[in-house]
């Protein structure tokens, strides 16, 4: 009898501290690997002497996978709703040890080499990597274009966006404790668990290490689950909604800032470069381009906020000052200052027309104060609503402070 199936006695206050580690695998229709999956893990059970369970995470299975698990002695969580994610969220979620190592169950990772990544955890690591890059990955293994696109490009976007310290951010052998794993909140269904796993643990600066590990072709005769388009969308689309900075705030600030200089470039006449003419035009081109700006940037502080107020973003002391100075009654006046200037403009532009009769227009003087003047009034009426919707977000931080 192994290590990991040996009976013993405890309390039930002890049951939770027997088992140090839970090897967990995700099943949808693995029976041609399984078995052999299950006798790698045990494997390193028993020749690494730990106190440790198999999961495996069925994830509705119709080839008799959960059979097979159930046989060789591996606990079988049956976990009802689909994708890869709910399955590793549902094993996680059942494991008892204070470490889980998740790894697929197409015999594509040696479950028998998990070690160096339990020796990281035990020296304070709170999420151990694999990465295939460095430690190999055999011939059929992996597409040429996940290899040589998919997997580094993505790499590269959490790298830049988040600052992840890994080199294979999509991995599927990797250990973690528990309680850091748990309290991350993990919410993916998809293949995009995978990134949001380490996206979030780099957000709160946990300990992250990587070993490296092999990669060989999976035994099964069926194609993977793995859908090439469809999942590496959702793993970018996953990073982009959780980037507000590279989603909303950069393109914003880039808008923002050339609609300004472009506009003050052709408020005081048409510009050319070269037998290029900019005109009104131009200009209008420009105002629209710091409404949307503007409403990006604005976009980007909500979306800051309230993944912090959620707990999916690590509290930032830089946004929280925004309470400090930006509060309602601030954007209330910097919004109705702006509102003002706006119908300032409009009034001026009215009395051009009077003191012409009001009759015909050369729109190229007109529009050089009708422009400005709507873009001021409608900035001016988004930052008050703005304001409203800010303070909203901050009102529970408001009240513990007063």
């Amino acid at each position: 009898m192994s290590v990991a199936q040996r009976p013993r006695k405890h309390t039930a206050g002890s049951i939770e501290t027997a088992i140090e580690v839970s090897i967990v695998m995700p099943c949808l229709d693995e029976a041609e690997t399984l078995a052999t999956c299950i006798g790698k893990a045990r494997s390193a059970i028993e020749s690494g002497g730990l106190r440790a369970e198999i999961i495996v995470a069925d994830n509705g299975s119709t080839d008799g996978s959960p059979l097979i698990a159930k046989e060789l002695g591996a606990r079988v969580v049956e976990v009802v709703r689909r994708g890869y994610g709910s399955a590793l969220l549902g094993g996680i979620a059942a494991a008892r040890g204070k470490f889980v190592v998740m790894g697929d169950a197409d015999d594509s990772y040696d479950f028998t080499a998990i070690a160096p990544l339990i020796a990281k955890l035990r020296q304070g690591y709170d999420l151990v990597m694999g990465n295939r890059f460095s430690g190999g990955i055999q011939a059929g293994a992996m597409t040429w274009s996940h290899r040589w696109v998919g997997n580094p490009a993505l790499t590269r976007l959490s790298n830049l966006f988040f600052r992840t310290p890994v080199g294979d951010m999509h991995c599927g052998l990797r250990a973690f404790r528990k309680d850091a794993i748990d309290s991350l909140r993990l919410r993916a269904t998809g293949m995009e668990f995978a990134s949001e796993m380490v996206i979030k643990a780099s957000l709160q600066r946990m300990k992250i290490a990587e070993v490296p590990v092999t990669l060989r072709p999976d035994g099964r005769s069926r194609p993977p689950h793995l859908r090439t388009w469809r999942d590496g969308w959702r793993h970018l689309r996953f990073m982009l909604l959780f980037s507000p900075r590279w989603l909303f705030l950069y393109p914003g600030v880039a808008l923002l800032g050339g609609g300004v200089v472009v506009g003050a470039l052709l408020e005081t006449g048409p510009r050319r470069i070269g037998s290029v003419a900019f005109d009104i035009h131009t200009l209008l081109l420009a105002g629209f381009a710091c409404l949307i700006g503007f409403q990006l940037v604005v976009f980007a502080v909500f979306t800051k906020v309230f993944a912090m107020e959620r707990g999916f973003h690590p509290p930032s002391a830089t946004y929280y000052r925004l309470f400090d100075y930006v509060k309602l009654e601030t954007g209330l006046v910097v919004g109705g200052l702006m509102f003002a200037v706006g119908v300032v403009g409009i009034v001026v532009a009215v009395f051009s027309w009077g003191a012409l009769g009001f009759g015909n227009l050369d729109p190229r003087l007109t529009m050089r104060e009708i422009i400005p003047a709507a873009v001021l009034l409608t900035l001016g009426v988004q930052t008050v609503f703005a304001s409203f919707f800010l303070s909203i977000l901050g009102m529970e931080k408001e009240q513990a402070e007063s």
